[in-house]
């Protein structure tokens, strides 16, 4: 395939950054894939009211509920996915291969190790500081020492929340298979976001072939390796579903997809930390998790270090 085929990589953010009429596109982006965060802290609430159904059925329902709704969002705007579906293969291996992949490792990680759920979500959390890093990678872009100090103090917020319930971590040499899949997880979904700005000009309702690839590629897994098919008893369990579908599972990933083009890398890979002390939150709030001393402590922790990393872009710089 010749380079020309290739879609034009987003200008970097630091060229943006220097004309007063981008700056508020910026931001205004940067908002835009925040709401991914606020619907990913759901995440956990309603997959625990929805049904204890396989993984891989898991996937395949819900991102057949995320194409469903990308694609009628995209109907509405007059905007037709099949032709953004209409992209090279390396777009197809980074979207495809960040949706399946990360669910699909993250999942074979709580498998191989459901005795060491804490410290496997501890890993899998490395993902906002892998954005982070990541990003510095990025033609035109640079590292700064708020953004580092920022991540880690988030990292150090994230650490408590998850690890503070079981009074520590206990890494155990037989659960390294699983501590593997859990930070190759973290390690696919940072790369996904990133080289999303690399692909710029590719519209985000492509996003809608992702979802599809995905769930047929869970629906592929699920009749070859789980077998038993299991679906909610309740109507709360169905509601919860189609929320996680639409929502976390759902118009989530098309939100993140604009921030990441579009806003501040650094900026949302922090304001990703928000993520853990807002599921554990809600479910403390709907009577399904007890709070503590650790939880307070985190979110101090996390806004510290969101506010670090976005500082510049607070200021407007």
């Amino acid at each position: 395939m010749s380079a020309d085929a290739l879609p034009t990589p987003v200008p970097p953010l630091s060229s943006l950054a220097g004309t007063a009429t981008t700056a508020p596109e910026v931001r205004r982006a940067t908002g835009i894939g925040a709401v991914a965060i606020l619907l990913w802290s759901t995440a956990a609430l309603l997959t625990s009211l929805s049904s204890a159904m396989p993984p891989l059925q898991l996937v395949a329902v819900t991102f057949g509920l995320a194409f469903l709704s990308g694609t009628a969002v995209s109907g509405l705007r007059g905007r037709s996915v099949w032709t953004a579906m209409r992209q090279p293969w390396p777009v197809w291996l980074v979207g495809v291969g960040g949706l399946f992949g990360y669910h699909a490792c993250l999942f074979l990680a709580f498998h191989l190790a459901p005795a060491a759920a804490v410290e496997v979500n501890l890993l899998n959390y490395l993902w906002p500081l892998c954005i982070v890093l990541f990003s510095a990678l990025l033609p035109g872009e640079r590292l700064k020492a708020g953004h580092v100090a920022g991540a880690l103090c988030g990292l150090a917020g994230t650490a408590l929340i998850v690890s503070g319930r079981g009074g520590g971590l206990h890494l155990a040499g037989g659960d390294l298979p699983a501590y593997a899949a859990a930070l190759a997880a973290a390690v696919i979904w940072g790369a996904y976001s990133v080289l999303s700005r690399r692909f710029g000009s590719v519209p985000t309702e492509a996003v809608s072939g992702f979802c599809l690839a995905t769930a047929l590629l869970g629906l592929t897994g699920h009749l070859l390796f789980e077998g038993t098919t299991v679906w909610p008893q309740q109507g709360l369990g169905w509601l919860a579903l189609l929320a996680l579908g639409v929502g976390p599972d759902g118009l989530a990933f098309f939100v993140w997809d604009h921030g990441m083009k579009r806003g501040d890398i650094r900026a949302l890979g922090v304001l990703s930390y928000a993520v853990p002390p807002a599921s554990t939150l809600l479910l403390i709030l709907s009577g399904q998790a007890e709070g503590g001393w650790t939880v307070w402590a985190a979110c101090a922790l996390i806004a510290g270090g969101a506010l670090m990393a976005s500082w510049d872009m607070i200021r407007g710089r």
